[in-house]
């Protein structure tokens, strides 16, 4: 089992940064990639970012030049820094691990941000 733990959202202008983090726990030798996952209300959960353990990346159109995913493996953690928010960034944000060789992810419980215009 591998716990994600999600910390740092919160409301913010547009215009304005926010990090968010996510800590994993448990048996994190099964887990390779890291990624960012949100969901607006009436919207389905849709990909933000990801990270493997090489520190290859990976951003969806939306977010490209405005936020950045990074990871500490000594830390086991991984962070997403937002910068220059916009209203239509507002979701909660979901921490997300795919086990290696299963076809399982883990899941944090979510951390709310808004951005206000």
């Amino acid at each position: 089992q591998v716990q994600l733990v999600e910390s740092g959202g919160g409301l913010v202008q547009a215009g304005g940064s926010l990090t968010l983090s996510c800590v994993a726990s448990g048996s994190i030798f099964s887990i390779n990639v890291m990624a960012w996952y949100r969901q607006a209300p009436g919207k389905q959960r849709e990909f933000v970012a990801a990270i493997t353990s090489g520190i290859t990346t990976n951003y969806a159109d939306s977010v490209k030049g405005r936020f950045t995913i990074a990871r500490d493996n000594a830390k086991n953690t991984v962070y997403l820094r937002m910068n220059s928010l916009k209203p239509e960034d507002t979701a909660v944000y979901y921490c997300n691990a795919p086990v290696v060789g299963a076809p399982f992810n883990y899941w944090g419980q979510g951390t709310q941000v808004t951005v206000s215009s």
